[in-house]
């Protein structure tokens, strides 16, 4: 067997983003994932969707209270040193950084004595990160000048303990607990005996940097009534110390317009993405179904069409699906932007306007309303229209009106489909549950064709669950003919438009 190289990388405590460049290079190019239970599936999706000869093998190691499900160390040892001695490049992920109470270096030790090569690419620990998320400084000028991170498992009642609980009592800066709400009732009174004072502000961080981050504050002897009166449970981080009152002051995650809002994104996987990092970034817990997935359509009219692109004066497109089969198309027969050199453009909005000019083509005419008749109407008032042919590429299902009303213009428009919209079910039963519970607070939707996937997939029951925010008009219409209760209907039919319209609706709601 030849050996590989195992690296034990810090998956940082939660937010994606927190995660190192040379965490997410390892990632996407690793042969196998280890990972514990903290790890975001975030990540892990990130491996899976990289280009990559076989698939990633992931082994799922997380322990999860002692219970019997939980992985013990000495497998997760034995399993990194079997995978190194194969070859195979491995990514152990754990949470937080590898080294602040996750028993990397223990697994450092196994995969050294074995002769296997590993590397240690630290990670963003929960212990900062979480507090910083809440608007809490592990030190500040002034008022703490140290940090103590300490483990909440050691219980300070036992006969023997590492931790000199009474000196840090007495040492003035901050205390981080990970993993100490069992016990912490404990850990209050052994610091109160050292003599810290009973009104030192603390703090108890549920699921810090996650969207579903919870924070509650207290004192020293209120903060485990506070926790159980809110109902907090692992994860916890718990910071002890006068920093916790600057909270007040700098907190900022959760006070983002839609911090804690469950938002669900329906739109297609391929375009998901533009939506959903908007909610998050706005503060919105977001659950993913894609109601629909993009399948290309018969490619013979598309063929054909582009060996007959001089005879058109005008390429109509109406959506960033469009451009991207279209763009396709045209760079496998050896196309490029030079091919379209004669011929207008117009583009239903900003963004199919966008992904033109990504690929070096500006659009002649795009409309002050973006939707079909807006469109229609912009042609209409121009002179090089009538009595010219037109390429309109679109989807399966699109309306009639934009080819109707060139056809009246004098246009004569050849009409091809370039792909069709098709149920995507993927998280149907779970999502499905979720409405069904209450745990939904709105539902988006981009689309028609969405609004009616949407549907099929979770069932009219559960659909009505939540009341919807729409993109525009049409698919405001598409929705309320589905029995939805369309509580957001964007003014701007683009993605910023609707999130836009989203955050006024929260606003107003709380008001």
């Amino acid at each position: 067997m030849t050996r590989g190289t195992v690296y034990l990388v810090g998956a940082g405590p939660g937010d994606p983003g927190l995660l190192t460049l040379r965490g997410g290079e390892l990632l996407v190019t690793c042969d196998a994932i280890v990972y514990d239970a903290l790890a975001n599936p975030a990540l892990l999706a990130l491996a899976s969707v990289a280009e990559r000869t076989n698939p990633v093998e992931l082994h799922d190691v997380g322990k999860r209270g002692g219970t019997s499900e939980s992985a013990r160390q000495d497998d997760i040892n034995n399993l990194l040193v079997r995978l190194g001695k194969e070859g195979k490049r491995v990514v152990r992920l754990k949470g937080g950084d590898p080294l602040v109470f996750g028993r990397g270096s223990e697994e450092a030790q196994a995969l050294a004595a074995a002769g296997v090569p590993f590397e240690i690419v630290p990670g963003v620990t929960a212990g900062i990160a979480a507090p910083a998320y809440a608007g809490i400084p592990v030190t500040h000028r002034g008022v703490a000048t140290s940090i103590t991170f300490v483990t909440g498992h050691e219980d300070p009642t036992k006969e023997t303990t590492t931790v000199d609980w009474h000196a840090l009592a007495k040492s003035g800066g901050t205390i981080v607990l990970y993993m100490g709400v069992k016990t912490l009732p404990n850990i209050v009174a052994a610091l109160t005996a050292g003599g810290m004072p009973s009104d030192t502000p603390a703090a108890a961080i549920q699921w810090g940097t996650y969207t579903r981050q919870r924070t509650v504050t207290a004192t020293l002897t209120t903060l485990a009534a506070a926790i159980a009166r809110e109902g907090l449970s692992a994860p916890v981080i718990t910071v002890i110390g006068p920093v916790v009152a600057l909270r007040d002051e700098i907190a900022w995650f959760d006070r983002r317009p839609l911090f804690g809002k469950r938002i669900v994104v329906t739109r297609a996987r391929s375009q998901a993405a533009s939506l959903r990092e908007r909610l998050i970034a706005a503060g919105a817990d977001v659950i993913e179904m894609p109601a629909t997935r993009v399948e290309p359509a018969d490619s013979e009219p598309l063929q054909d069409a582009l060996g007959r692109l001089s005879d058109f004066a005008w390429l109509i497109l109406t959506s960033q699906n469009a451009v991207r089969v279209f763009w396709d198309a045209l760079r496998a027969t050896g196309g490029d932007a030079r091919s379209l050199a004669g011929v207008k453009i117009a583009a239903v909005g900003p963004a199919t306007a966008d992904a033109l000019l990504e690929h070096g083509l500006a659009v002649d005419l795009s409309p002050k309303r973006f939707v079909a008749e807006g469109l229609l109407d912009a042609l209409r008032d121009r002179r090089d229209v009538k009595g010219k042919r037109v390429l309109y590429a679109a989807a399966e299902g699109a309306r009639e009106l934009l080819q109707e009303g060139l056809e009246e213009i004098g246009a004569t428009v050849e009409r091809i489909t370039l792909y069709r919209s098709v149920p995507d079910g993927e998280g149907a039963a779970e999502l499905r549950d979720r409405l069904s519970r209450g745990e939904a607070d709105l539902v988006t939707f981009t689309s028609a064709s969405s609004v009616k996937a949407f549907v099929q997939a979770v069932g009219a029951d559960a659909a009505v669950k939540a009341p919807a925010a729409s993109i525009g008009p049409i698919t405001s219409d598409a929705a309320r003919e589905a029995g939805l209760d369309v509580a957001v209907e964007a003014s701007r039919s683009t993605i910023d438009g609707l999130v836009e319209a989203i955050t006024e609706y929260f606003a107003s709601a709380s008001a």
